[in-house]
């Protein structure tokens, strides 16, 4: 069986919309996109190199999934996340789109995200990973379907925007496997499931 592995940055608040640019996701108004930009660093970049070396393939959401087409997809600078990112299966979990040619490796997981998650887990093959796709996220963890998470916790808070749990989330419990204080003050925690 895959496991579910979650990247996310949040805020103290818990607020995980639109992180890395003004324009990224607006919805609901939301006028402070881009906050994480001024948080990375050679630590943050460490840490994401460690996990793109295990290999693995991804999961999104459909507007994440589209989102990083436009960031990634027609990328060839020879950064090692782009060639990750090209070079991975992505599979996308969508009630809405008609197929996943935009992007090369990508496979379409059409309808309800829960089942059609569960059945791809259920399945031998790589281990998946789940970068951003939050509201994919909060689905598949109330289904009980994320093995571990890897959260980024900026010193900051923003008052507004989608959190990465809005409304209530099942009980479930995390063990700490690691942290890294950066040196701009964020806390990557690394969590398994019990």
């Amino acid at each position: 069986m895959r496991s579910i592995s979650v990247t996310l940055s949040i805020t103290l608040d818990g607020v995980a919309q639109g992180l890395g640019r003004p324009d990224e996701d607006t919805r609901g108004g939301f006028a402070h996109g881009g906050w994480g930009t001024r948080y990375q660093d050679a630590v943050v970049a460490g840490e994401m190199a460690q996990g793109m070396n295990r290999p693995g393939d991804m999961l999104f959401g459909r507007r994440t999934w589209q989102d990083f087409i436009a960031a990634w997809g027609r990328r060839t600078d020879g950064n090692p996340f782009t060639t990750h990112m090209n070079a991975a299966t992505k599979y996308v979990a969508s009630t809405t789109l008609e197929d996943a040619g935009a992007w090369p490796n990508s496979v379409l997981l059409r309808g309800d995200a829960v089942r059609t998650v569960a059945d791809l887990k259920s399945r031998p093959g790589k281990d998946l990973s789940i970068i951003g796709s939050v509201s994919l996220v909060r689905t598949l963890h109330a289904a009980g379907l994320i093995d571990r998470y890897t959260l980024l916790i900026h010193p900051l808070t923003l008052g507004s925007g989608a959190r990465l749990f809005d409304g209530p989330a099942p009980l479930t419990e995390f063990a700490l496997t690691g942290s890294v204080t950066t040196t701009k003050g964020v806390i990557i925690a690394h969590y398994d499931r019990c």
